[in-house]
């Protein structure tokens, strides 16, 4: 067997296909973003998937591409924000990796802009914070380890090569 998967998990917009790209560089490791990945497998944008066929079908769809990413060794994955809700799609996962749960604050995230696409984003700061607290307890349970440093991506990065000791 390869090396172990690196899996990022965390809110939408907390950095997880920003930080997963920094890995990837470093570490010469591909990276594959779940929800890029559902995209090219549907043909149409996540956006699209949920307004023609709802939330539960991209679900599936999602379930889908962890276990076939799952069955991979030696990637970065940048999980989508909903998928560590499904433990039929985290628990290969995590069997093939090490999960980091990217704990960034909710508010900053959300302060931060660039959820207009996201449609799990589209109710506001209170319903995105809500979100959030519902699903913390889950990404925690999950992970192997949490980071907290978002100083920068780089610095979050280089929190994860420190845990793996790369």
């Amino acid at each position: 067997m390869g090396e172990k998967n690196i899996v990022l998990t965390g809110m939408m917009g907390c950095g997880k296909t920003t930080v997963g790209r920094l890995l990837s560089a470093r570490l010469g490791r591909p990276l594959v973003d779940t929800d890029a990945l559902i995209e090219e497998r549907e043909g149409r944008s996540i956006p699209q998937i949920f307004a023609q066929s709802g939330e539960d079908w991209f679900r599936r769809a999602e379930q889908a591409a962890a276990e076939d990413v799952a069955r991979r060794t030696g990637l970065i994955v940048a999980c989508g924000g909903g998928l560590p809700l499904r433990d039929a799609a985290i628990a290969p996962l995590r069997a093939s990796g090490t999960i980091f749960f990217l704990a960034r604050d909710p508010g900053e995230i959300y302060d931060a802009g660039g959820l207009e696409d996201r449609p799990l984003a589209q109710e506001g700061r209170a319903a995105f914070l809500a979100r959030f607290a519902q699903r913390e307890p889950v990404y925690r349970r999950w992970a192997h380890h949490v980071i907290t440093d978002f100083s920068s991506p780089e610095e979050t990065m280089n929190a994860i090569l420190e845990v793996l000791d790369l």
